[in-house]
């Protein structure tokens, strides 16, 4: 489905019925990256999952997309959709919009479900990585994106989910260069959001990977504990949802239950 949105297209998919839950995405992701995830709560959840700006068939806006231009749009989904009220699951870049939507948005917001997240900003180390991934994107954005994306998943798992991480490349490959950049710069400047995490009194939780490359597993434990947030950890990665499928599904099948 195409909703026309300030002058672009936002692609998103709607499957089930009865409480709505949003899913949200990563960086060089898009809504296909809950194929297998969507139908296992689509019998008794309206699944709702949509390209963030820039990626999978929904357009760029500008030369960067904040997390709050990110969330916006998503707001704008759920307004043509009538949903006032949803529990938002968001993957990376995913969970930080979903922050961005809490902050902007706190009545919208029931649940909240970070996975491979954080509320916290970017580091300096991580600020001035991502502007030499800006460098590198510029100059070769196929072998950014390949190099991206093999080294989300633990070391240990890359052989083992070969065919998974060439799906996911081929996927990335189709995010035009812009849509990288805007990505990148709208991620270095993001807030820090460990008091809308630590203020937010719905269920929320933080499912982490022990191995993950691109968030520390006991800066998740910390912050966790600091922001009275739910953890589950997983022997993997970044990408928990394909690392660790069947304890990520339970996970969330029983997060969703408690309320």
């Amino acid at each position: 489905m195409v909703l026309p949105y300030k002058g672009i297209k936002i692609n998103y998919n709607v499957v089930g019925q009865g409480r709505p839950l949003v899913f949200l995405h990563g960086f060089l992701e898009n809504s296909i990256m809950w194929k297998e995830t969507i139908p296992f709560f689509s019998n008794h959840y309206c699944c709702i999952s949509i390209d963030l700006l820039g990626h999978g068939h929904t357009e760029c806006l500008g030369y960067i997309h904040t997390m709050e231009d990110m969330a916006r749009a998503v707001k704008a989904v759920l307004n043509h959709l009538e949903i006032t009220k949803t529990t938002l699951v968001g993957h990376s870049m995913g969970g930080y919009v979903a922050l961005a939507l809490l902050d902007l948005f706190q009545d919208l917001v029931t649940g909240l479900v970070l996975l491979n997240a954080t509320s916290l900003p970017d580091s300096a180390e991580r600020k001035l990585n991502r502007t030499r991934a800006i460098k590198i994107v510029k100059e070769n954005p196929n072998a950014y994106t390949n190099m991206a994306i093999a080294s989300l998943f633990a070391e240990k798992n890359r052989l083992k989910f070969a065919e998974k991480i060439d799906a996911i490349k081929k996927e990335a490959s189709k995010t035009s260069l812009q849509a990288i950049i805007s990505a990148l710069e709208g991620m270095k400047i993001r807030k820090d959001r460990s008091s809308i995490l630590a203020n937010f009194n719905g269920p929320k939780i933080i499912l982490s990977g022990k191995q993950d490359p691109v968030l520390v597993h006991t800066q998740s434990i910390r912050e966790a504990e600091h922001y009275k947030t739910s953890l589950i950890s997983f022997n993997g990665g970044h990408m928990t949802y394909i690392e660790n499928k069947e304890e990520f599904l339970l996970a969330l099948q029983n997060f969703l239950a408690k309320y």
